[in-house]
């Protein structure tokens, strides 16, 4: 089941990685691409035609607050992106500090930037 501009990606569950087996299969089989914002795990899931994300934001960043105003960031940046982002991949993004001070189109500029980096973002 694709997901449709309207629906999200994130909005549904089966487009969110939850379970901590499927976070430990990106971090030990997946490949990884950085920057300075966000480091990125993408593995490629055989028979899955959507993608799927999970999110990590560590306590160091910050308070609740905080820590959950940069996953609304970067769900919304992920829902604005779903139409380039590759398909049949789990992606885990880690927010690191300096995601704290910055806000949604900053969030955004980053996320595109170390996608193309990872060569997951279609042109």
């Amino acid at each position: 089941m694709e997901p449709t501009r309207t629906e999200g990606v994130y909005m549904k569950k089966e487009f969110r990685i939850k379970r901590n087996k499927d976070f430990q299969a990106a971090f030990q089989k997946g490949y990884s691409f950085a920057n300075r914002q966000f480091v990125v795990y993408s593995l490629k899931k055989e028979g899955q035609d959507f993608f799927r994300i999970g999110l990590s934001v560590s306590k160091k960043i910050g308070n609740a607050v905080t820590r959950n105003r940069i996953k609304r960031y970067v769900r919304q940046a992920i829902f604005e992106l779903n139409d380039q982002l590759a398909s049949g991949n789990d992606y885990v993004i880690i927010a690191r500090k300096p995601t704290a001070e910055m806000d949604f189109f900053e969030v955004k500029k980053s996320l595109t930037h170390v996608l193309k980096v990872g060569k997951v973002l279609k042109k």
